[in-house]
């Protein structure tokens, strides 16, 4: 995330929905604050493409929402809102919001240097209060690998490494999947992200 720059402070989420309205860029809103949203390198545009269109062929007829990067996600117990690369909720409670939606059993973000640590640190903080979450995914653009953060039964939260030649198991939407159906075609340069 990065501060936007000429932007009002201190809004309330209607001001926010009301001026994000006017603006060519997206912005997260967090705590009051405007964050406006990077664009990416093209890797991280067609994993994320990917991910959308595998989620939505999977679950077509399920009654289930599968959102791209346009979709925000009101965080749980708050009035902040992100920008996920994609995200997945079978809630029907969202069925009644066209803004944004709150209640995702499923978030994936696409990792680059300039948001690896947010994502994986301020952000998974305010993603796993919501009971709803089940499956939090960050994905490399540059090298074959992706991280899962997976609540069991207990509401533990699991971390699995996956590498090249694992299946990924998303339990949160019943999906198996090999590793590199995310990544074929790409050229993979460590290093070379935004």
């Amino acid at each position: 995330m990065i501060a936007a720059k000429d932007k009002p402070t201190n809004l309330t989420p209607e001001e926010y929905f009301a001026w994000e309205a006017t603006q060519l860029e997206k912005h997260e809103y967090i705590n009051g604050e405007l964050y406006a949203m990077s664009g990416g390198i093209v890797n991280h545009g067609r994993i994320a493409i990917r991910f959308t269109a595998m989620f939505d062929s999977h679950l077509e007829n399920t009654g289930c929402i599968t959102g791209n990067s346009d979709v925000k996600v009101n965080i749980f117990g708050s009035n902040n809102y992100t920008y996920p690369d994609a995200s997945v909720t079978c809630d029907d409670r969202d069925k009644t919001t066209t803004q944004y939606i709150t209640y995702p059993c499923l978030i994936v973000e696409v990792l680059s240097a300039s948001t690896e640590a947010c994502d994986r640190g301020s952000k998974f903080r305010m993603y796993r209060q919501n009971p709803a979450l089940i499956d939090y995914l960050l994905v490399s653009s540059t090298s074959i690998e992706i991280d899962l953060y997976h609540k069991n039964d207990a509401s533990d939260w699991l971390i699995i490494n996956y590498k090249a030649g694992d299946i990924i198991e998303l339990k949160s939407i019943n999906l198996n999947f090999f590793i590199e159906q995310v990544y074929r075609g790409l050229t993979l340069e460590p290093g070379n992200e935004e």
